[in-house]
């Protein structure tokens, strides 16, 4: 029998009053991510039991679903109409959540033509510190009351409350896709890239590795076709493959129990000449960075800052350094409010995103 919204308040309510600490897990396809979570003293909120698609019509391209419907799932349903996710979520595994998908805030390789996560996100229901259930923004983008406090659900790894549904945007599937590749050094990449960026060519994602730039085109097969006698290269056979690798992290590149950093930077950004391996996607917008340990943070985030963005250690923290960016002072004093207003307790994931809240 699905858990129920009341039972879920009734545990949040008896945390809050005990300041237990709850840690809100869906598939656990991303406990990896984020700093440790607080294993002891606390209690397991386990909201994969919560789910289900709500509300779905794909002529408005919008769909309604419970926080702990398997992205898998999803994707299955969208595919039977022909429609996507348009930000390509890493799923890390196969019952990874809607919710986890939300509340992690990851984009796969479609990220840099489409948009994040954070942009397709209408509307959520959810449960605060309180367990008072709360519904913010809609199921249509005209509907701007309270928006912006769905969209903080993006990426707040769970501190502010706990997702129950999320409304999504979704796109239909392109016509055709086909990737190219080509070779070439990564300053020739990282400007051809940026270059194509600015021109009305059906790049929906680019991912350059070991002096190979992959461009990826999708559309209406007249576009696709004109773009690829235009740029050139050579096809790549089994691109969904390719491609799912880059997303799901199965590519070579990433090593399993190497450290990885993820740099989110100025697209434009030279080649960085950082102490490791480099895969580069989102035209230059995203740089992963493997390497054999952490001692070089202080260099890696001043690298990033530089370059106009931050770095976050993604993967395998052995150093015990903080896995996301510091903030400056003032952020951090904003992230601080949004925390004691949405869990006055502080019982939501405590330190997951960052010590102080």
């Amino acid at each position: 029998m699905q858990t129920t919204i009341d039972q879920y308040q009734t545990v949040i309510r008896a945390a809050a009053e005990s300041k237990t600490p709850l840690r809100i897990r869906g598939g656990g396809t991303k406990d990896f991510y984020g700093n440790p979570a607080a294993e002891q003293n606390s209690t397991l909120l386990d909201m994969s039991d919560y789910n289900g698609i709500v509300d779905y019509e794909p002529t408005e391209l919008v769909i309604t679903a419970r926080a702990g419907t398997r992205l898998a799932d999803l994707e299955a349903e969208l595919d039977r109409h022909g429609q996507m996710l348009a930000f390509e979520p890493p799923h890390f595994g196969s019952v990874a959540t809607l919710g986890g998908c939300v509340a992690a805030g990851l984009s796969g390789p479609r990220r840099g033509a489409a948009g994040s996560v954070r942009d397709f996100v209408l509307g959520v229901r959810l449960l605060d510190g309180k367990g008072e259930d709360l519904h913010f923004g809609g199921q249509v983008m005209k509907n701007v009351a309270g928006y912006d406090v769905s969209r903080l659900m993006a990426g707040s790894m769970g501190t502010l409350g706990v997702l129950l549904e999320v409304s999504l945007k979704v796109l239909p599937k392109p016509a055709i896709e086909t990737t190219l590749c080509m070779a070439m050094d990564e300053a020739a990449a990282i400007e051809k890239m940026n270059q194509w960026a600015g021109k009305p060519l059906p790049v929906s994602a680019t991912c350059f590795i070991d002096d190979q730039l992959f461009v990826r085109l999708s559309g209406a097969e007249p576009a696709v076709r004109a773009a690829q006698v235009k740029l050139g290269g050579e096809m790549l056979a089994d691109d969904k493959i390719f491609w799912r690798s880059v997303r799901e992290h199965t590519h070579g590149f990433f090593q399993p129990g190497k450290p990885l950093w993820r740099l989110s930077i100025k697209s434009t950004t030279p080649p960085l000449l950082l102490t490791g391996k480099q895969l580069l996607e989102w035209n230059g917008g995203l740089r992963w960075l493997s390497t054999n340990g952490g001692e070089n943070a202080e260099a890696i985030r001043a690298a990033a800052k530089e370059a106009g963005g931050h770095a976050t250690l993604f993967r395998h923290n052995r150093s015990g350094i903080s896995v996301f960016h510091p903030l400056p002072s003032g952020m951090m004093k904003i992230h601080c409010a949004l925390k004691v207003k949405f869990d006055p307790s502080g019982i939501f994931n405590p330190g997951r995103l960052y010590s102080e809240i």
